[in-house]
């Protein structure tokens, strides 16, 4: 049985059972026998339990996430608080973390990349080592969302500095193995409305039926072959490229926050040129199918189709030569032409690669 916190605490829904009792004994006075009464446990496992926290708390992130607790038990007595370094932003609910852990922890799972977090930095970033020595960056996602993966133990810190590095722990991917099946179970049981009204004249996926889409590959194709070399020896794709193709990757997966399958992503290219989705909101995945659908219609038909294929679906090269009917080894030519697209799109969109999402 769970103890259930006084609502004066502030703790959200999916705070663990050992952090709800450390916050229940440090902030609110209940003694350590009282709580394994409360739970049906023993006094030596709420023990165990909060002398494991005093020690994490020598984690920076773990750290601010209880004293965020800390700070929010105060207030809900009445007391005044010392302002957070982040103070703007709040731990997430349930639903907020469930999408966002989704998202960063399959971008941990590529080869080589970690969550680096910076103190006093509002977001932490997912970045991952290149070939040719220089770093890229994959993702964004806010202090407080890596916070509470931190507690859930799904990533852990390695090493000391002003720069923490994080990477994805076995409890992370059996979270993420959860979620990718409780996504597959839903769609599977839309699949055949949402394909029946697909408009005609559209971009067809090859993710139909029951094959997967491949979100959690250890590494995209664009990485791979950012590895090959032409005949002067030099990178197939550069550091710039690789970075617009995977700009779109984070803004495609930014939109799946929202009810739409990965299916209907063709909605979006009606016509050649034509955006074919807009809003007038501010929501951060209205915003974002906003940028997929604009990037996509400017490439326009052939560029756009691999693009999509390639950065967002993840298929390999040779998968998309059969999809469409090309020739072989053609789909890397038109990749890169694609890429080079995509990176003027963002370059007169936003200001260049530096300008990322997030």
């Amino acid at each position: 049985m769970r103890f259930d916190l006084p609502r004066s605490s502030g703790l959200p829904a999916w705070v663990p059972q050992s952090v709800a009792r450390y916050v229940a004994h440090t902030e609110h006075g209940l003694s350590i026998r009282e709580l394994a009464r409360r739970d049906g446990c023993h006094a030596s496992t709420v023990l165990r339990q909060i002398r494991k926290l005093e020690t994490m708390r020598d984690d920076p992130m773990i750290d601010a996430a209880l004293e965020r607790f800390r700070a929010s038990s105060l207030a809900g007595k009445g007391r005044k608080t010392k302002a957070l370094t982040i103070g703007a932003q709040v731990m997430p609910e349930a639903a907020t973390l469930q999408r966002e852990a989704r998202r960063i922890l399959a971008r941990l799972c590529e080869t080589g990349a970690v969550l680096a977090v910076a103190e006093g930095m509002e977001n932490a970033v997912v970045v991952r080592d290149m070939s040719q020595g220089e770093t890229l960056r994959t993702a964004t996602v806010a202090q407080g969302v890596a916070q509470a993966m931190a507690l859930k133990d799904w990533i852990q810190s390695s090493g000391q500095g002003k720069v923490r590095r994080y990477s994805i722990t076995a409890g992370g991917r059996a979270a993420l193995n959860r979620m990718l099946a409780d996504e597959a179970n839903i769609a599977q049981g839309f699949a055949e409305a949402q394909d029946t009204f697909a408009p005609s004249g559209a971009l067809q996926p090859s993710v139909t039926g029951t094959r997967p889409v491949r979100f959690t590959a250890a590494e995209s194709p664009l990485v791979a072959l950012s590895r090959r070399k032409d005949k002067e020896g030099a990178p197939f794709l550069d550091t710039g490229l690789v970075a617009a193709g995977e700009r779109l990757r984070e803004d495609f997966e930014l939109a799946q926050m929202g009810t739409e399958r990965t299916q209907m992503w063709h909605a979006f290219l009606r016509d050649t040129g034509r955006v074919a989705y807009a809003t007038n909101g501010t929501d951060a995945a209205e915003l974002a199918r906003l940028r997929v659908s604009d990037a996509l219609c400017d490439l326009g038909d052939g560029l756009a189709d691999v693009a999509l294929r390639c950065c967002c679906y993840l298929e390999g090269l040779e998968t998309v030569e059969k999809q469409l009917g090309w020739s072989a080894r053609s789909a890397k030519i038109v990749l890169r032409i694609a890429l080079g697209r995509l990176r003027d799109h963002h370059a007169d969109r936003a200001g260049g690669s530096g300008d990322y999402i997030g």
